[in-house]
């Protein structure tokens, strides 16, 4: 992990949360200062707890966040929720190209770069996720994926400030399984030489979390690789002691 890059560890609680687990994001609060000397904290709940997440989290050490939002401000886009709408309800950053998107919704770069501007636009900070296939991986095409989802997705104006960017290997969301350190390193590294050629000095401090599959048990190993500077966190993410267990891996 890069030292003067502070670590964020980001929970996605995907399509899952009733009011009945908001036990859980309690319990988060109440421990959250065990970990805040290691790294920032954000859960990003379903959209229909971001509202009640927000108010119990108000002067408190852990920061609320969405999952996706319309690259719109309003308009005649049934079901959809603008960023502007996610940040009224108390969302400070919003999640945009996670590889579920990508595949279930058929979103592409464009798309993803249109939810970037959005999500600034609103005044949060977007949480960029990058990620190849099983078999990309297996056709040795990783890089070239990772480059062009860059490209594609990234906005010129992207700053160290409004910028997060998330590498999750698609084979290794809810598998169990996880790229060796080495190839972590490797991908983080790419990521970072990408990063710094075209934003300068605000690339090489923009935070690269890593996802897939991270939990208590290999987590400190994870966030000791350079260029590493936090967690996109899934399942682990819904239970307050494997999230927070996962926190305090960072160095």
């Amino acid at each position: 992990m890069t030292d003067a890059i502070r670590p964020l560890i980001a929970g996605n609680w995907k399509m899952n949360g009733l009011k009945a687990q908001a036990a859980e994001f309690d319990a988060m609060l109440d421990r959250a200062a065990e970990v805040t000397g290691k790294a920032d904290l954000l859960v990003c709940p379903p959209a229909t707890l971001i509202a009640a997440f927000a108010d119990k989290a108000r002067g408190k050490k852990v920061a609320v966040g969405a999952q996706d939002c319309h690259p719109k401000a309003s308009g005649a886009h049934t079901g959809d929720i603008a960023a502007e709408m996610l940040v009224d309800a108390g969302a400070s950053a919003v999640i945009v190209g996670h590889s579920e998107r990508r595949a279930d919704h058929c979103e592409d770069d464009a798309l993803v770069r249109q939810k970037t501007e959005a999500a600034w636009r609103a005044g949060a900070t977007a949480i960029v996720c990058i990620g190849e296939t099983q078999a990309q991986r297996d056709a040795g095409q990783t890089l070239e994926i990772l480059g062009g989802q860059l490209a594609g997705s990234l906005p010129e104006s992207s700053t160290a400030a409004n910028l997060v960017v998330a590498y999750e290997p698609v084979w290794a969301i809810g598998t169990g399984l996880t790229p060796t350190t080495r190839d972590v390193e490797q991908i983080h590294g790419f990521i970072r030489e990408f990063l710094t050629s075209r934003f300068k000095a605000d690339g090489a401090s923009m935070r690269i979390l890593y996802g897939g599959s991270v939990k208590p048990s290999n987590a400190a190993e994870l966030m000791a690789v350079k260029n590493v500077n936090g967690a996109l966190v899934g399942g682990a993410s819904l239970k307050a002691a494997d999230f927070l267990a996962i926190a305090k891996g960072c160095p």
